[in-house]
């Protein structure tokens, strides 16, 4: 018998936390949907993009590896999308922070603790717990994690819940184990995703039918009105270079952690791995429908779970993938 054990990440632990269902699809059966959802695929790519940029200071060594991510974007207009929105958000956080306060220490830091039982101080025979930083800096003499953020608003509701993050505050106490220092607090480094669109302009057909729309209104029978024209890149990059301008769309928030919640957190993270144990014993995995659409889109597997486990939709929409796959892969972004 195996006396390896098994590694809990950050993500496995909240989706436990959500839904036990949600956990048995991706860390039992290695379920995962084939297409990504674009939050989190563009939030990756930015994070890759601010992994070259903190290791580098050289913004072309950024524009090159989003020109090595896309190389499709001329005949892909997603691929496009997201090779616009990562140049210009990274050319206007280049520019507003074109130097720091801070000295980077390490970046995309992985750390492996045990997880152990506060009460006791019994050590799981079950697993380890392991995850990576965005990464770790120091202003003088103190140490703080830095968390890169990607969101659609900033405003005092998302802000107000940044206290709350379960995933920094079990990351402090394993980086300090880790790497045998003191994390004062964390920099959480947060972009906001735009909202303007490339304008497609009009096909021949729509125009001559806004143009009759328009004759049929004038009293003249006449328009002067042109067709539209598709809006060509540097003319959108102008637009969202414009939008980046605007200091609103970049935000630091400096947040120092108490250390009476330490002993709460590890009891909190054994008794975790204890429920994920006896579920695994008893071989039930609740649903909570409560979070079926938490981020106001449906979760990963809301389709499975409305089809009953149809294997139709298993084999048409899901592939088979080993799961903590973010701490097996080597970072491509220090590697251009």
């Amino acid at each position: 018998m195996s006396n390896q054990k098994e590694i809990l990440t950050y993500s496995a632990l909240a989706g436990f936390r959500d839904c036990r269902e949600w956990y048995n699809k991706r860390y039992n059966q290695h379920i995962v949907p084939l297409e990504k959802d674009w939050n989190l695929r563009f939030g990756t790519m930015i994070h890759k993009c601010l992994e070259v940029w903190h290791s580098t200071g050289d913004l072309r060594q950024v524009y090159g590896y989003i020109e090595e991510s896309y190389p499709n974007r001329a005949v892909d207009e997603e691929q496009q999308k997201d090779w616009h929105y990562a140049t210009a958000m990274m050319r206007g956080y280049a520019d507003r922070y074109p130097t720091e306060e801070f000295e980077v220490i390490a970046l995309e830091k992985k750390f492996q603790n045990l997880i152990i039982n506060p009460e006791t101080g019994a050590k799981s025979r079950s697993f380890l717990f392991a995850g990576k930083v965005d990464g770790v800096v120091k202003i003088g003499s103190e140490y703080y994690l830095i968390e890169h953020k990607t969101t659609s608003v900033i405003d005092g509701g998302y802000l107000d819940k940044l206290w709350t993050d379960f995933q920094i505050k079990l990351y402090v106490p394993a980086i300090e184990k880790e790497m045998g220092i003191t994390i004062s607090g964390v920099i959480y480094n947060i972009l906001v995703k735009p909202k303007l669109r490339q304008g497609k302009g009009e096909t021949e057909a729509e125009y001559e039918e806004r143009l009759a729309t328009l004759i049929a209104k004038s009293k003249t029978g006449k328009s002067n009105a042109k067709r539209k024209m598709p809006e060509d890149n540097a003319g959108f990059l102008a637009r969202l270079a414009g939008k980046y301008d605007d200091p609103a769309m970049f935000h630091r928030e400096k947040i120092y952690f108490s250390r009476d919640q330490d002993y709460i957190l590890q009891a909190e993270l054994w008794e975790l791995t204890q429920a994920i144990l006896d579920a695994r014993r008893r071989g039930i995995w609740y649903q909570n429908t409560n979070t079926c659409f938490k981020w106001n889109r449906p979760c990963a597997y809301y389709s499975i779970c409305r089809s009953g486990g149809n294997q139709n939709v298993i084999d048409n929409f899901y592939e088979i993938k080993p799961p903590h796959e973010e701490l097996e892969e080597e970072s491509k972004a220090l590697s251009i």
